[in-house]
């Protein structure tokens, strides 16, 4: 063996006694500050530290292009609770490495750094060296506003992006390639701003070795992609979310599976640690030191790189224990139920953390069953959540709004039934990527009919859609009515905007986004039923729905209906609560939006005919496969008042 070189260990001064306990704790928070590698001075000398957790190792070496990839040279000094270190002098930012764990009886697996900050561009694994304090953050005002910004009580309208296929550039020399993160700033932050949204929330940047997996098979939990060069966030009051994916990891032979050669994050048993679905690994979540390895991920992520809030992706995966497995093939808890407690805690504790250190951070549940108080605090027996996705809503109303209009009649309550259960949860409205991949089409090709139907029937849906009470989530190429279904290796098809049937569905949107944070009645009491009233509900032989949305902090109220057939219905009558003026401040039939301009010349005046339960109603022309609205005008209410 080598003679091993001259080092400076660092177990007292950098890594102390009281971070390894909470480490094995699992409530070491901020773990990232002493694990992986960071530049530091030690007795006035520079160099790079190093620590990593492989208690079943014999041996850990630290193999990189400052050695020649020789390990021998650089062994790393142990510790009772597993976690290896070694200060290395005179490295700097960028060193390229990685761990060369040997296992009792002589094995050996060169592992990426758990905690690496940077990764080299697939397919190659190493860890890179890098200062994350080195980026001059310009948000202070944002932040300190985010409390308020991200309350229950403001508007909130999600544009989910593949940062990878959201646009192509052309480049002469590597063809198409990706949009680096500064390009995208420079592009995405300008037509999110026109588009009216308030967030964008980022498939996961966390380095992923397989472009199909879209980054849910994540290797470098705690390093972005180098896919898209060196990232930096949001600056221009635009939110921005980022979807987390704690529910399972690949097999990668450089990655966690086999770390030190054992199950060190996963289980053994196979009825446990592994995912039937993806072939991937289950977290062991009861584990401390996994605990710790999750929760500071997540802390990470809003630390470092000042994101608003995370989306946990596949909730449902972690909390059931027979998740998309037959009877015989996984392990019941202590108690013989099929609820896995080490990921509950693990959710629970998640949300805790972060809410306490970072008021205002949203998270949000992509949970897809029935689980109970998903968004609701820790104290009242809940998971935490911020939010959650309604899966249900999103599957009744795609199937109602894909069926020819003749049948919708006979599903009414489609679109009707999640009324029901609308409150039970603090609910986004999700129209997401796998909406419109693995062969379910694009959302425009959902819909029936010829082109101008596909159109005028996707606007009306938009409409109820923001209409509706619960947040907006809508993915990329959505908002224009791309044809193709979402393809992660090119980008959007932007030349379909030169057609005004694409154009106008734009347009749409973006006057949808901007009425929407206009006016208070649409999105400030989304989660209590004092936000919303139906008018009707039951006009299934005319496939219409008409229903209020009320302000929490003023009298403010919005009338909403939605023709879902190809017929001009005129009169239509609609009770409402007070007389006066009603202006039309949106319809989706618009010419502008490349509709056939049926509508009701700016508004109208109530009528003193009882209807639906109000003493005034008004006689409209509801325009075909349409969404309106209508708000009584100012100088009405103040004389009803």
């Amino acid at each position: 063996m080598a003679k091993k070189t001259t080092t400076i260990t660092t177990t007292t001064k950098w890594l102390t006694d009281y971070d390894r306990h909470l480490f094995s704790e699992g409530t070491n928070e901020r773990v990232y500050q002493r694990m992986g590698a960071h530049l530091i001075k030690q007795d006035g000398v520079s160099g790079v530290h190093f620590a990593v957790w492989a208690p079943n190792a014999e041996r850990v070496e630290i193999l990189g292009d400052f050695n020649n990839w020789n390990g021998e040279t650089h062994l790393m000094e142990g510790s009772d609770n597993g976690i290896w270190t070694l200060f290395v002098p005179n490295l700097a930012e960028f060193t390229l490495y990685k761990y060369r764990v040997v296992v009792p009886g002589g094995g050996s697996f060169d592992k990426s750094d758990p905690y690496g900050f940077c990764m080299e561009q697939r397919p190659k694994t190493g860890s890179v060296v890098v200062n994350l304090d080195s980026y001059q953050w310009q948000d202070d005002e944002w932040v300190k506003n985010r409390v308020t910004n991200q309350a229950f009580d403001k508007p909130m309208s999600i544009y989910e992006i593949h940062v990878g296929s959201w646009k192509s550039h052309s480049d002469p020399v590597w063809s198409n390639r990706y949009l680096t993160y500064r390009e995208l700033a420079d592009e995405l932050i300008p037509y999110v701003v026109k588009m009216g949204y308030t967030h964008i929330e980022m498939m996961p940047i966390s380095e992923y070795p397989f472009d199909a997996s879209w980054g849910y098979q994540v290797l470098g939990f705690y390093a972005p992609t180098s896919r898209y060069g060196t990232p930096q966030c949001h600056q221009n009051g635009i939110g921005v979310f980022l979807d987390w994916v704690p529910g399972h990891f690949p097999k990668d032979g450089s990655g966690l599976n086999y770390f030190d050669g054992t199950h060190l994050y996963s289980h053994s048993d196979p009825r446990q640690g592994e995912h039937p679905d993806w072939g991937t690994m289950i977290f062991n979540y009861e584990r401390h030191e996994v605990q710790t390895f999750l929760i500071s991920n997540a802390v990470f992520w809003v630390d470092k790189y000042h994101f608003d809030g995370l989306r946990v992706d596949a909730v449902a995966s972690m909390l059931y224990l027979d998740y998309s497995r037959e009877g015989g093939s996984w392990i019941p808890n202590q108690y013989g139920g099929r609820e896995n407690l080490g990921a509950i805690y693990l959710l629970r504790k998640t949300n805790e953390v972060l809410h306490g250190l970072y008021p205002g951070v949203v998270t949000t549940a992509e949970e897809s069953t029935a689980w109970p108080m998903v968004s609701r605090p820790t104290y009242l027996g809940g998971l935490g959540f911020s939010l959650k996705w309604n899966m249900g809503w999103m599957h009744d109303t795609l199937r109602y709004i894909s069926k020819d209009p003749i049948y919708r009649r006979y599903h009414h309550n489609d679109m009707t039934f999640s009324l029901l259960y609308a409150f039970n949860e603090n609910f986004v409205l999700p129209i997401s990527h796998d909406e419109v991949v693995h062969g379910k089409g694009s959302l425009i090709n959902k819909m029936p009919g010829d082109e101008w139907q596909k159109f005028a029937n996707l606007r009306a849906y938009f409409g109820y859609m923001w209409g509706h009470p619960g947040k907006k989530l809508l993915f990329m190429g959505c908002e224009f009515g791309q044809w193709q279904e979402w393809n992660f290796s090119k980008g959007l098809e932007w030349g379909a905007l030169d057609s005004p049937n694409h154009a106008g569905l734009q347009r749409f949107v973006s006057d949808l986004n901007h009425l929407y944070r206009r006016e208070p009645a649409l999105y400030e009491d989304d989660f209590e039923w004092t936000g919303f009233e139906w008018i009707d509900a039951n006009d299934s032989d005319g496939s219409a729905f008409s229903f209020l949305r009320k302000a929490k902090h003023s009298d403010e109220t919005v009338v909403v209906l939605c023709n879902f057939t190809p017929v001009v219905r005129e009169p239509y009558y609609v009770g409402v609560p007070k007389p006066g003026f009603y202006s039309e401040i949106l319809n989706s039939d618009s010419e502008h939006y490349w509709g056939g301009n049926v509508g009701n010349t700016g508004g109208q005046y109530t009528q003193p005919v009882p209807m639906h339960g109000y003493d005034q109603s008004l006689a409209l022309r509801l325009p075909p496969l349409a969404t309106i609205m209508l708000k009584l005008r100012a100088e009405e209410k103040s004389e009803a008042a």
